[in-house]
C-alpha cells in the first residue's frame, strides 16, 4: 500500500511538473510586445530599458530601388546588435514627390494615398531583419519639418500653399506657413487616412500584419510636432489627441507616442506638454535635446563649454522626468545630438566632448534602470555607421549618414569607428 502511495505521489508530481512546463512554454510563445506598466516599459513582464539610435533612413536602405543597400543594412544591424543598440527610431516614409532641395529621397507617399511600393517593401524588409535580431522599432508617421514632407506637404495637398524652397533656412516664412497645419482639417483627414493605410499593412516577408508584429514598439504621430504659434496651441492639442485616437482604433497592441521635443517643442508651455501626454491613448512621454541648436554650448569652443551643456541638459531632463513620474508614464530621450570637437563634419575630428555628453545621459539611464525609474530609454541622433559623407550637403545618391538633407552631412553622425561606440557599449552592457 505504501509503495502504491509513493508511486501515485511521484506520478502526480511528474504530471504537475509537466503541466507547469507546458504553461511556461505557452507564455514564452506569446508575442513579446513592449508594454507600459507602472511608469516603465516591460517585455513579457520584465522591465525594458534601452539605448538606441535614430535610423530614419532604415526603410530606404532596406529597399531594392535607388538608395537601397541591403548589404549595408545587414552590416549595420549586426553592428547594432553587437554593441547593444537595440531600439531604432525610423521614418515610415517621406511625403510628396522628391525634388525640393531640402527633402530626402526617395519618398513613400507620392500623392495622398498613392504609395511607392519599393519603400514599403524596404520597411517590410527592415522589420523582418530587426525581428531576427530581437530589436524594436519606433515608427514615426509625420514631421513638422520639410526634410520628409510632413506638415508642408499636407498643406500643399490641401491647397494651402508651399513652404519656402530653402525650408527652415527661411525661418519667418517657414513658420508662418507650417503654423497653418494645426487648424487644417483637410490636412488632418489626409494624414489620418495615411495612418490607416500604414498600420493596416501586412509584411510581405513575414506574412505578419503590422498590428501583430512585436518588433514594432511604438507608432509615433510625428517627428517633433509643433503648434508653431500660441494661437495654434488649442487646435494643435486637439489634432494630437485625434491622431492618437485614430492610431488606437486601428491597433490595440502597440504603444503610441507623440514624438515631442518636450516643453521646448510646445512653445515653452509646460501645461500644453502635460495636456497632450496625459491623453489616455498616449502611452509614454518623449523629449529631445539639442545643445547646439538651443545655444547651450559655444561652437567656437565645444570641449570648453560641454559642461554648461550638460548642466542645462540635466535640468531639462529632470523637469520632464518629474512630469512623467506624475503621469505614471515612462519618458524617452529619443533625440539628442552633439557635434564633433571642432565642429567639423569629417571623421578625423575627435569626439571627446560628445563622448562626455553621451556618458552623462547614459549614466542617468543606468541609474533609472536599477531603480525602475521613469527615464526608460534614449535614442541618440543620429546613426552614420558604415556610411561616409561625400559632400557637405547630401546629393543623390550619397550614403545616408543620419543628418537629413538640409543639414551638413556628418554634423551629428555617429560612425562605426568613433570612440563614442565604446561609450555606448559600456553602458548598454549595464542594461542587461
Amino acid at each position: 500500500m505504501m509503495k502504491k502511495l509513493i508511486l501515485l505521489t511521484i506520478t502526480a508530481l511528474f504530471m504537475f511538473s509537466c503541466g507547469q512546463k507546458k504553461s511556461t512554454d505557452t507564455t514564452s510563445n506569446e508575442p513579446a510586445f513592449v508594454k507600459q506598466n507602472g511608469g516603465h516599459f516591460e517585455i513579457n513582464g520584465k522591465p525594458y530599458y534601452f539605448i538606441g539610435t535614430n535610423f530614419w533612413y532604415g526603410a530606404i536602405l532596406g529597399s531594392t530601388g535607388q538608395g537601397g543597400n541591403r548589404d549595408r543594412l545587414h552590416k549595420e544591424l549586426d553592428f547594432f546588435k553587437e554593441n547593444g543598440i537595440t531600439n531604432l527610431r525610423v521614418l515610415v516614409g517621406a511625403d510628396g514627390y522628391a525634388g525640393q532641395e531640402v527633402k530626402i529621397m526617395p519618398t513613400l507617399q507620392l500623392e495622398p494615398g498613392v504609395y511607392n511600393d519599393t519603400i514599403f517593401d524596404g520597411l517590410d524588409y527592415l522589420l523582418a531583419e530587426m525581428k531576427k535580431r530581437d530589436m524594436h522599432a519606433v515608427l514615426f508617421l509625420n514631421n513638422s519639418w520639410e526634410w520628409s514632407g510632413g506638415y508642408g506637404q499636407y498643406l500643399n495637398w490641401a491647397g494651402e500653399g508651399d513652404v519656402p524652397e530653402k525650408g527652415v533656412h527661411d525661418w519667418p516664412v517657414f513658420v508662418k506657413q507650417v503654423a497653418k497645419y494645426a487648424d487644417c482639417d483637410s490636412c488632418h483627414t489626409l494624414f489620418h487616412n495615411h495612418i490607416k493605410a500604414v498600420i493596416s499593412r501586412t509584411n510581405g516577408y513575414t506574412g505578419e500584419k503590422y498590428t501583430d508584429d512585436p518588433t514594432i514598439m511604438s507608432w509615433q504621430i510625428g517627428n517633433e510636432p509643433r503648434a508653431f504659434s500660441d494661437e495654434a496651441k488649442p487646435a494643435f492639442a486637439k489634432w494630437i489627441k485625434e491622431a492618437a485616437a485614430v492610431i488606437r482604433s486601428v491597433d490595440q497592441n502597440h504603444l503610441i507616442s507623440i514624438g515631442s521635443e518636450g516643453i521646448w517643442g510646445c512653445e515653452m508651455d509646460s501645461a500644453l506638454f502635460v495636456d497632450i501626454h496625459a491623453d489616455k491613448n498616449v502611452d509614454y512621454l518623449t523629449m529631445h535635446i539639442w545643445p547646439k541648436n538651443w545655444s547651450w554650448i559655444d561652437i567656437a569652443n565645444i570641449p570648453g563649454s560641454v559642461d554648461v551643456g550638460i548642466e542645462k541638459t540635466n535640468e531639462y531632463m529632470k523637469q520632464h522626468i518629474a512630469i512623467a513620474a506624475k503621469l505614471d508614464k515612462p519618458v524617452v530621450l529619443e533625440e539628442f545630438g552633439f557635434p564633433r570637437d571642432n565642429h567639423k563634419y569629417t571623421l578625423d575630428d575627435p569626439t571627446t566632448a560628445r563622448d562626455k555628453y553621451y556618458r552623462n545621459i547614459f549614466s542617468q539611464l543606468v541609474t533609472s534602470y536599477k531603480e525602475t525609474g521613469a527615464f526608460a530609454g534614449c535614442n541618440f541622433w543620429a546613426w552614420g555607421g558604415f556610411g561616409r559623407p561625400a559632400h557637405e550637403f547630401w546629393k543623390p545618391w550619397d550614403d545616408y549618414v543620419g543628418d537629413p538633407s538640409q543639414e551638413e552631412q556628418g554634423l551629428n553622425s555617429v560612425f562605426n569607428t568613433d570612440s563614442t561606440i565604446k561609450v555606448i557599449k559600456e553602458f548598454s552592457d549595464q542594461l542587461k
